[in-house]
């Protein structure tokens, strides 16, 4: 079983309590530094992700999809 949760420490003696349960190896502790971070640049990661269509294209397909709805 390898499931990863994330948890927020509000208070010390947790932290206490999830070092314990690690030195009994039910769990293992992991720094900060050591979670991949997400990528959060948007733009980077959708960048040409979808073609550029004209102003009436747009439009066409807008109309088209109002109509669908009626």
């Amino acid at each position: 079983m390898g499931d990863t949760v994330w948890v927020d420490i509000i208070n010390k003696k947790a932290l206490n309590v999830l070092k314990d349960l690690e030195g009994l190896q039910l769990i293992r502790l992991r720094e900060d530094k050591d979670m991949p971070q997400a990528s959060t640049d948007w733009a980077v990661k959708y960048k040409k992700a979808m073609s550029q269509q004209s102003l009436s294209e747009i439009d066409e397909q807008l109309t088209h999809l109002r109509r669908a709805w009626e």
